[in-house]
């Protein structure tokens, strides 16, 4: 069965950091890409970042310089680490697996979500 489980998020004042972890099982991690998501209230799901299977990233331009994705292969994890955090970022952050490695392609697993809130 295939789990992809976030955690990390919380209730962070403007300015501060939060480092949102995604442990997946299920399948092999290696051969795929890993994404973040974020959705906020009323609005459409965003691509926050996303680290394909031969380590290259993407970021959105609303994140870039501020947010950084990694991977810990031996722990089947992504790590999402948010620096300089705005009330803008408030959103349900979810992680998302794609099968062939790549970035910027249709998502196969995603998970739950977990919330982060920056109060303006």
């Amino acid at each position: 069965e295939v789990q992809l489980v976030e955690s990390g998020g919380g209730l962070v004042q403007p300015g501060g950091s939060l480092r949102l972890s995604c442990a997946a099982s299920g399948f092999t991690f290696d051969d795929y890409a890993m994404g973040w998501f974020r959705q906020a209230p009323g609005k459409e799901r965003e691509e926050v970042s996303c680290i394909s299977s031969d380590g290259r990233t993407y970021y959105a331009d609303s994140v870039k310089g501020r947010f950084t994705i990694s991977s810990d292969n031996a722990k089947n994890t992504v790590y999402l680490q948010m620096n300089s955090l705005k009330p803008e970022d408030t959103a349900v952050y979810s992680c998302a697996a794609e099968g062939l490695g790549l970035c910027g392609v249709e998502y196969d697993y995603w998970g739950q979500g977990t919330q982060v809130t920056v109060p303006s």
